[in-house]
């Protein structure tokens, strides 16, 4: 094993996968109608601005604090676990599941959509 999960990956490639698990948190918040001080007020954090780094793909949700993450965003801490596992540890993402649990594109596709229909109607509901 490496001592950092993401040795073994190319840096462009560690960058990219950041960035799209800080998409896929930044949508997870906004479907849970938390601004990111909100969110930073749920998990503990001081200052908001460790949410936006994470967003941005510049940090990562440390793995202490993922049961906390995914309580704020109201999903199975397992699901959010391997989720993240998939972007910030691949190599061992796809040794542990192969195809098994891969997300296709189609998946993602309907998970995001998914998210930004609960985000319009947690919109419409405050109306």
């Amino acid at each position: 094993m490496f001592t950092h999960p993401q040795q073994g990956v190319a840096h462009g490639d560690v960058l990219r996968l950041r960035q799209e698990a800080g998409k896929w948190l930044k949508g997870l918040r906004e479907a849970a109608g938390l601004s990111q001080r909100d969110m930073a007020k749920a998990v503990g954090i001081d200052y908001y601005t460790f949410i936006s780094q994470i967003e941005s793909g510049r940090g990562r949700v440390p793995p202490a604090q993922m049961r906390v993450w995914a309580e704020a965003f109201k999903v199975p801490s397992r699901d959010f676990a391997v989720t993240l596992m998939k972007y910030y540890d691949p190599l061992s993402y796809e040794l542990i599941f192969g195809d098994e649990i891969a997300v296709t594109a189609a998946e993602q596709a309907r998970d995001e959509l998914e998210a930004r229909i609960a985000k319009l109607e947690g919109l419409m509901a405050r109306r």
